[in-house]
Formats: structure tokens, C-alpha cells, sequence
């Protein structure tokens, strides 16, 4: 309670109380806004984020991060357009309550379940947190690098289509993180006689570039249709007490699933959002409702991918692992300030870690007070020309990437990223285990040659650490249930035709 106290403490200055309200204002736009996600938005402002000190980059990247989960329902349930990927289930029955008229109480519901989600979310993070960072005091390089080797496997499976081209996109990641000097040699890896490349790829050219400038091209070539916005008064956002009364249960229980969803590598957001609707489905009385309109089809899978946004940052803070591209960006804006993520942190710098929770808690009540009022600002968003926004969007990025270190090869590395990131997308090659690759490639590196030197060349010794060998054994036997499952399609297949 008291490092608590003194996290509320250090928040409430000016300098952090705005960034904690830019950052909600903005995620909430970005929500609203169909193409734009977090991670894009927050790889455009850690290029501003750095020179005001790594607190204020945190509190500002993981308000984007929690708004755009609270803004994305906006649009579903209005205009029936997703703002981000997390609130795809949301259409289903959101855009039926507002044909219906309801719109005004779903957003309601959907604005407090968020909140009370969030809440949950909070505490469980302040809870567990801490005590897993003291576990993960006893990892040495072999569990780190068994676990990266395990993160990469879950990753790759996880990030949707083919499992082969979630792979090679990963390996992509890894080879790009390793570019640049040998941290141990000093000798030139794969610069090919460029001086620019001696100090490697950084990681801020390729997530704006990917997701940025790709988003850019992506939507400029698609044809505008302008959505039609159902709109909503202030007096109709008061709900029915049935409809309060179906929805107490579904946000608990989305709360609880989206929380332990979100400690899982991969698109956890989106996951819990299936899971909690299938789960709501199953345990209703009425199924037959959902589809046409069930409320509680609604606030559970928003409870859902709100708790998961704050249980997400556990893994990144007590680990120094991002398992989604929105973690991998939270984790680059650290260590561009000189802090490094993992179980250290809670020893070196807790007011950081405790200063984070001040700013989720005071975060969460301005994204409440925004989100009601605000209603039918946030839905005009959606019908925002892209002809106005991209010119603006692409601006920030050449600005943004420049000013970090005044170098014309990160604009240009930016804007190859970006044509590379187009072809990315019409090929079906997911970008998300590229974008995490670039991190954990030096990661992944440095703990194996640590490990090799600590085991003097003889991994045989790797037996000797039980924990290293969960991790592994995991990750075998993940790779024999793929191999299993492919094999058993394919049998399917031949027996069928």
C-alpha cells in the first residue's frame, strides 16, 4: 500500500496527468477509427514519448492501449464497422440493439462493464505482478531462452492463416533483429558494405512502417463508402433494469476469462473475446437471442478484451516479454529510455512500475467520463474521409521517425517497410510475428550465447535446469500436436474425396 500511495503520489503532477488523458483521448479515437490499431497509433507517438522520460512514454503508450479497446465498441455498435479487431464480436449483437433503438444503453453498458473489467484487470496486475516478477528472479539464460523458443512456436501458431507463414514471418523478425554489429565481436553481420546498417535495424522504422505506412497504402487503394452513423442522445444511454440485471454475471465472468486470456502470447485480445461470447452463448437461457440482440453478447466480450489489455502488460513487466505487437511497442519505448523490462524492474525502478498503476486507475475513470458524453463525437469520427486523415497520419510518421535521430536512412528503411508491409497484407502474411521477431531476435541471441558459455559448449547440462526443460518440453509437445492435427486434416481429406 505504500509503494501504491507513492505511485499516486508521483502521478499527480501536471507533466503525467496529461499524458495519462492524451493518451485515453487518443486511444479512444483510435478505436473509433476502422484500420487504425494501438500498436500502429503507439508506434506514430514513441517517437514524441522519448524525450519526456520513460514514465511519461508509459503512461501515454498504455492510455492508447486501453482506449482503443474501450473506443472500438463505439463503431461496432453504431455503425457496425469493428474500430479495432478486439470488437469484431461486438457487431454481432451491438448492431442489432441499436437497430432496435438500444444503441444508447448498450453503449452504457458496454462503457461501464469496460470499466469495471479494467478495474479487475488493474488489481490483478498490481497482485500478481510483483510476485511472479520474484519468481521469474531465479530464470537464468536457459529458462529465458526456453522460453523464447516456446513464445516463438505459440506466436507463430497463434497468428492466424497458415502456420508455415506465421513461421517464416517470425524467422523474417529474428534475421532483421540481428542485422548490425556482433554484440560480442564487434564484427559486421549482413550490412552488405553499408555504413548505415552497422548499428542494425531499429525497431521504430519497421512497426511504423508496417503498420503506419502500410495502413496508408492498404486503405488509399480501397474505395470510399461513407457509413451510415445511427445516432444517439445523451437521455438514451440510460438502461432498462433487465437489461442491467443480465449484465452483472457476463462482465464478471468476462472480466475473469479476458484477465488469464491476456496472459497468453498471441492475439489474447481477440481470443477472449470468442471465448467469452461462446462461453455467454452456452450458459444462457435464451441462445436463440443471440444474434438479434443479447445484451449479453455485448458486454462480455468487451469485459473481456479490456481486462485483457491491462493482464497483457504482466508478461512484458515481470518477464521482459511482449507477446502482441502492442506489448513489443510498450517494450521498445522502454528500452529506448534505458530501462529495462523484467523481474529487475520491481528492484531498480518500482516507482515506474507503481506510478503505471496510479496512471491505469485515474486512466480508466477519465476513459468512463469520455466515453458517455462523447458518444456522438467519437461515432462522427468513423465517417471521417480517409482522403483528410491519411495526408495527416503520414506527416506524423515521416516527422516522428525523423526526429529520433535525425537520420534519413530511418525514413527511408520506414517507408520500404511500409511498400513491404502492402505485400504483406494482399499475400495473407501476417505482420504481428514479424514486428515481435525484431525484438526477441537479439534477446533470443544473447541468452543462448550466455547459456553456451555457462554450459561451456555442453547443452547436455540443460537437464540439470527443470524449469528450462518445461518450457521445452511444452514446446515439444505443442510441435507434435500441429504435426498430429495436420497429419489427421489431411487423412480427413484423402478418406472424404
Amino acid at each position: 500500500m505504500d509503494l501504491l500511495i507513492n505511485g499516486f503520489v508521483s502521478f499527480f503532477t501536471l507533466k503525467y496527468f496529461f499524458a495519462c488523458f492524451v493518451g485515453v483521448f487518443l486511444g479512444t479515437i483510435v478505436g473509433v477509427l476502422p484500420g487504425l490499431g494501438p500498436a500502429t497509433t503507439m508506434a506514430l507517438m514513441l517517437p514524441f514519448t522519448i524525450m519526456h522520460g520513460p514514465m511519461f512514454g508509459l503512461i501515454m503508450l498504455t492510455g492508447i492501449l486501453c482506449g482503443a479497446f474501450y473506443g472500438g465498441s463505439t463503431t461496432s455498435i453504431l455503425v457496425n464497422i469493428p474500430g479495432e479487431a478486439a470488437s469484431v464480436v461486438t457487431c454481432i449483437d451491438g448492431y442489432q440493439m441499436a437497430q432496435k433503438g438500444r444503441g444508447g444503453a448498450a453503449l452504457a453498458l458496454v462503457a461501464v462493464g469496460s470499466f469495471i473489467a479494467m478495474q479487475m484487470g488493474i488489481v490483478g496486475l498490481q497482485i500478481f505482478a510483483p510476485m511472479l516478477a520474484r519468481v521469474a528472479l531465479a530464470f537464468g539464460p536457459p529458462e529465458y531462452f526456453a522460453l523464447m523458443v516456446m513464445a516463438v512456436i505459440i506466436l507463430s501458431n497463434l497468428s492466424g492463416g497458415s502456420p508455415t507463414r506465421g513461421y517464416s514471418m517470425f524467422c523474417l523478425g529474428l534475421f532483421l533483429g540481428i542485422v548490425g554489429l556482433d554484440p560480442l565481436t564487434s564484427i559486421p553481420r549482413f550490412v552488405f558494405g553499408y555504413d548505415d546498417l552497422m548499428s542494425g535495424i531499429e525497431f521504430l522504422p519497421v512497426a511504423v512502417g508496417v503498420f503506419g505506412i502500410s495502413e496508408i497504402f492498404f486503405l488509399s487503394m480501397k474505395p470510399y463508402v461513407p457509413p451510415s452513423v445511427k445516432k444517439v442522445r445523451f437521455k438514451e444511454l440510460y438502461p432498462n433494469k433487465k437489461e442491467i440485471r443480465r449484465s452483472i454475471f457476463p462482465t464478471l465472468r468476462g472480466s475473469v476469462l479476458g484477465f488469464f486470456v491476456g496472459l497468453l502470447p498471441g492475439p489474447s485480445a481477440v481470443i477472449s473475446t470468442f471465448l467469452s461470447y461462446a462461453l455467454e452463448k452456452r450458459l444462457s437461457k435464451h441462445p436463440e437471442e443471440f444474434g438479434h440482440g443479447a445484451v449479453e453478447g455485448v458486454v462480455a466480450p468487451e469485459s473481456a478484451n479490456n481486462s485483457t489489455a491491462v493482464s497483457s502488460l504482466i508478461t512484458l513487466l515481470t518477464l521482459g516479454l511482449p507477446f502482441s505487437p502492442s506489448a513489443a511497442v510498450l517494450y521498445a519505448g522502454l528500452v529506448m529510455q534505458n530501462v529495462e523490462p523484467g523481474p529487475l524492474l520491481f528492484q531498480n525502478s518500482p516507482e515506474i512500475f507503481w506510478t503505471l498503476i496510479a496512471a491505469l486507475y485515474i486512466g480508466n475513470i477519465m476513459l468512463l467520463i469520455l466515453n458517455l458524453p462523447l458518444v456522438g463525437f467519437f461515432a462522427r469520427l468513423a465517417t471521417l474521409r480517409p482522403q483528410v486523415l491519411m495526408p495527416i497520419i503520414c506527416i506524423i510518421c515521416l516527422l516522428g521517425i525523423y526526429s529520433v535521430r535525425n537520420n534519413l536512412f530511418d525514413v527511408w528503411a520506414m517507408i520500404f517497410f511500409g511498400i513491404a508491409g502492402v505485400f504483406f497484407r494482399k499475400w495473407n502474411y501476417p505482420i504481428a510475428p514479424l514486428v515481435i521477431g525484431v525484438i526477441l531476435g537479439p534477446m533470443t541471441e544473447n541468452n543462448l550465447r550466455k547459456m553456451l558459455m555457462g554450459f561451456r559448449g555442453n547443452l547436455s547440462m540443460i537437464f540439470d535446469r527443470p524449469i528450462a526443460l518445461v518450457f521445452l518440453f511444452v514446446t515439444l509437445a505443442i510441435i507434435i500436436f500441429k504435426i498430429f492435427n495436420y497429419f489427421l486434416a489431411r487423412y480427413a481429406l484423402t478418406k472424404k474425396a
